[in-house]
This record gives structure tokens, sequence and C-alpha cells, in this order.
């Protein structure tokens, strides 16, 4: 048996947490942290495979996270995507300066759209991740 990705969602409200919980711990071991610091401790213990990452959080932004953790070795070259309640195109042409974000999506979550740019992320087809759970 494989063993599974890991993806750290990083968020403020214990809503879209739940809801990217419920959306991808079928396929995924998913990882939860309330805040940037919380994140570090997590990315200081385990390789991630992909961060799902709120860019306005209290204390620490999503950005600064990204500063932090930028030289840490199990942060390295994780691709990461923006969640944001915010679709300013000086938001998002600012998210795409971080090298690691590969995309950005526009809160509230929809399904379709959360699992296909994960998926995306992690140059994964959601149907070879199915057939080697069998």
């Amino acid at each position: 048996m494989r063993e599974r990705k890991v993806i750290l969602a990083i968020d403020d409200m214990s809503m879209n947490l739940r809801t990217i919980k419920v959306l991808l711990e079928k396929q995924f071991d998913v990882r939860l942290a309330k805040s940037g610091q919380m994140a570090i401790t997590i990315v200081n213990c385990e390789r991630v495979a992909l961060i799902l990452l709120d860019i306005e959080m209290p204390g620490m932004s999503g950005f600064d996270f990204l500063e932090k953790v930028k030289d840490y070795p199990n942060a390295q070259d994780v691709p990461v995507i923006f969640i944001s309640s915010h679709a300013s195109p000086e938001l998002i042409k600012h998210a795409s300066k971080y090298g690691s974000v590969k995309d950005y999506i526009i809160k509230p979550i929809t399904p379709e759209i959360l699992e296909k740019k994960v998926y995306a992320a992690l140059n994964m087809s959601p149907l070879s991740e199915q057939e080697s759970a069998l």
C-alpha cells in the first residue's frame, strides 16, 4: 500500500478547516492548523506534499508564514495554494511573487475547484489516486 500524501491546511476559521478535511481526507492525510505558528510546528515535524494557506490570519499572515518557513527543509519546494475571500488583482499578483504558490482559490470553497486544484498542484489525477487505494 502506497503512503498517502500529507496536506497541511492553515486557516483561522474552523469551518474552512473542517470543509477542507471532509473534502480531502479520503485521499490524503490532512493536517490542520488554525495559525501560522501552529503550522510551523507541523512543518518542523513532518514533510508535507501541499500547503493550503489562508492569507489573512491574526498574528501571522499567509505571506508572513511563507517568509518564515522558506528555508525549512520540510517546506522547501512544497507547492502552496492560497485560499482567500479577497480576489483583488493586487493581492493575487502579490501572492504570485512567491515561487511555491501554484494557485489561488477564492472563498467560499467550492468542492470541485478545491479537488481539481489540489490534484493539479500535486501533478496527480484523481482517478489514478483512487485506483491505487483499491
